[in-house]
């Protein structure tokens, strides 16, 4: 009877502190201002690397899962879907093709948080050394 009271009460302490999260590490959130500020990729040599952006363009995404960005000039707006680990962009304009993505106006990335960065990994590009982008958060 003890050894049920025992294992009950650890029970209870694990549920409690898995409900508040006092045990759970925070997972990283993509909601907010996101600045690219590195690409990676290979200049044609096999020693592909990250080069530094000046001037990049942003993504805000909401928590409603609609976004904004300053990535084209033709089109700002959008949708986007969380799947796993992969992100789907879809801009909300008419006719919106700039012929590198799979369907027109939807742009699928891989994604990962890595020192407080987004890193967004391009499936409708072939990269064959890898390309990347990363983004710093400027605002939550």
């Amino acid at each position: 009877m003890k050894t049920m009271i025992l294992i009950l009460s650890m029970l209870f302490f694990a549920i409690g502190c898995s409900e508040d999260g006092s045990n759970e590490q925070q997972k990283p959130s993509i909601y907010g201002t996101w600045k690219l500020i590195e690409t990676y990729g290979s200049d044609g040599g096999s020693n592909p690397q990250w080069a530094t952006i000046k001037n990049g363009y942003t993504y805000i995404f909401n928590k409603n899962e609609t976004f904004s960005s300053t990535r084209f000039n033709e089109c700002t707006t959008g949708i986007y879907l969380l799947t796993n680990n992969t992100l789907t962009l879809d801009f909300d304009c008419n006719e919106f093709d700039t012929g590198v993505e799979e369907s027109s106006g939807t742009f699928v990335e891989n994604y990962i948080f890595e020192n407080n960065n987004l890193i967004l990994t391009p499936s409708y590009l072939s990269c064959f050394e890898g390309c990347g982008y990363k983004f710093e958060r400027t605002e939550n």
